[in-house]
Formats: C-alpha cells, sequence, structure tokens
C-alpha cells in the first residue's frame, strides 16, 4: 500500500475537520443539523477569489507567488476579508431565516428542513453569480518535496495542515480557557437555565455563527487553494462533514478536527485499495457505524 496515502489523507481531513467544527458546534448550541453548512464552505471561497480579485486590481504585486508557496501576500489578505463576508452572510442569514424561528419556538425538523431549503437557495444563487465553471485562487504549479518513507507533499499542503492545527488549538483553549467558552458550553448543556443564570445566550449564538462561519470559509479556501472552486464543493463534503462532526462527538472541537482526519485517511486509503468511485460511500459508511456502536462519538458523552 502506498503510504502517500497518509498525506492524502492527512490534507483532505485538515479540511473536513475544519469544516466540521463549526457544525458540531451549531448542532451542540442551536440543536439543529445546519444543510446549509457545506454552502458556507463554498460562499467562502468564492467571496476570498472575489476579494482577492479587487486586491490584485488595486496593487498587481500582491498577486505576485511568495516562494515557496504557490500564492502571493494577496490570499491571506483577502481570506480575512473572506472571512468577515461570509461571517455577514451567515448572521444574516440567521437574523433573517433561524432567529425567527427560534422566536416562534418552531420544532427542530423546521428548522433543519428550513435550513435544507436555504441551502439549495444559497447553492443555486451561487451558481447564478458565478457560473458553474471551476475557478482557482492560483495555476502556479508545484512539485511536491520528499518527506521520507515514500511520502511526499507540497509546501501549500504543508501549511493547510500545519494552520489547521493552529486554528484547531486556538479554539479549544477559547471554548475551555475563556468566559466565553464557558458561556458557549453552559448553553450547550441547558439554554433555558444559562439564561437565568444570567448568560447572554443571544450573543452565544452569535459568537457560534461567527467561528462556525470562519471556519467554514477558511475550509473552502484550503479546498479551493488544493483543488479547484465549484458551486457544489460545499454539498460535496456534506456528508463527510457530518460523518466527521457524529463521530468526534457533538460539540467536541477536537473530536471534529480527529473524526475529519479520521474520514480523510479512510477515504484516501479506499481510493488505494477499492477505486476512488466508492470514495463517497466511505463517509456513510462510517457515519452508519458510528450510529450503531457509538453515537455519542469518540469524545461525546452517552445522555441519560
Amino acid at each position: 500500500m502506498n503510504p502517500q496515502a497518509i498525506i492524502d489523507g492527512l490534507i483532505s481531513g485538515s479540511t473536513i475537520g475544519l469544516g466540521a467544527i463549526g457544525l458540531t458546534l451549531t448542532y451542540s448550541i442551536l440543536r439543529f443539523a445546519n444543510f446549509t453548512h457545506g454552502d458556507f464552505l463554498a460562499w467562502g471561497a468564492y467571496l476570498t477569489l472575489t476579494v482577492a480579485g479587487v486586491l490584485g486590481g488595486l496593487a498587481a504585486g500582491l498577486g505576485a507567488p511568495v516562494y515557496p508557496f504557490s500564492f502571493g501576500w494577496g490570499l491571506p489578505l483577502a481570506m480575512f476579508g473572506g472571512v468577515v463576508l461570509t461571517v455577514a452572510l451567515t448572521l444574516g442569514l440567521d437574523r433573517i431565516l433561524f432567529g425567527r424561528l427560534r422566536a416562534r419556538g418552531a420544532d427542530a425538523i423546521i428548522v433543519v428542513m428550513a435550513s435544507f431549503g436555504a441551502s439549495m437557495a444559497l447553492r443555486s444563487l451561487l451558481e447564478f453569480i458565478f457560473t458553474a465553471k471551476p475557478a482557482y485562487f492560483t495555476k502556479a504549479l508545484q512539485i511536491a518535496k520528499p518527506l521520507g518513507l515514500g511520502m511526499r507533499a507540497t509546501p501549500d499542503q504543508l501549511l493547510m495542515i500545519g494552520l489547521t492545527a493552529l486554528l484547531v488549538l486556538a479554539l479549544h483553549l477559547l471554548v475551555t480557557r475563556s468566559a466565553t467558552g464557558r458561556a458557549m458550553r453552559a448553553v450547550s448543556e441547558n439554554p433555558g437555565l444559562a439564561g437565568v443564570y444570567g448568560v447572554d445566550v443571544d450573543k452565544v449564538i452569535r459568537v457560534t455563527w461567527i467561528i462556525g462561519a470562519s471556519m467554514a470559509c477558511i475550509a473552502g479556501v484550503m479546498a479551493g487553494l488544493l483543488v479547484q472552486i465549484r458551486p457544489y464543493m460545499g454539498f460535496d463534503l456534506l456528508l463527510p462533514l457530518f460523518s466527521a462532526a457524529i463521530l468526534g462527538g457533538i460539540g467536541s472541537i477536537p473530536g471534529a478536527m480527529l473524526g475529519g482526519l479520521i474520514i480523510g485517511l479512510a477515504e484516501a486509503f479506499a481510493v488505494q485499495i477499492v477505486g476512488a468511485e466508492w470514495r463517497a460511500a466511505i463517509s456513510f459508511i462510517i457515519l452508519v457505524l458510528v450510529l450503531m456502536l457509538r453515537p455519542q462519538g469518540l469524545f461525546g458523552q452517552r445522555e441519560a
């Protein structure tokens, strides 16, 4: 078996794990499966591409690749702008749709169906604006560097893995060591009781959307930088995102990341063993096995 699958799995798993973080936080605090989350990945990638185009028009030198990477300083700046715009889109959708449903006390199934419909609308709007033609952050070619033991990776890929590790560590510290994190955990356990004890539940919900949208945007940029940008890229990742979130345990940031890495590695090895056409089935098989054998996930707790 080719050990290169380990690197491929880690790269794919990093994107899945980052996306699953927002999904697991949304589910644990807002109590519904958010089908729009995959589309936030795609919107984040396209919004970042748009900002990068604007910055390139203002200062052409920002697009020049910085050795050893395939992109210039314009992409990190554009990603910051893309995160801001994706957060604004997410908060706007919550204000228009999800917030009103919460205020009316809508059942969870109603909110889930609303998110499914919003997902289709966002995807269609994205395709209408940017067309279905694939887009790229950069078309510069990179040569993979040998890492030993038969494994190779490009500088862009290694950067993505390192960035993912830093983001997960920062988020874990935020949730476990800060007042905001304590408020998020309290709302996750019991929103009503947390409100009685003075926790600003609405603020916690906004913070949750901000974190989820930010991670979705960064994951979308990572996927777009390493492969390509398409309107359906988020939809294609939706099943692996749910599988990673459930495998790791709802509400656990390290669990979501570990779940994403497991999904990515499983898919990479499955491509070598049974062929690329079965790759999409791996996430579904893992999801079913987790729900049957350990529904609380690796880091979750069984409900009383």
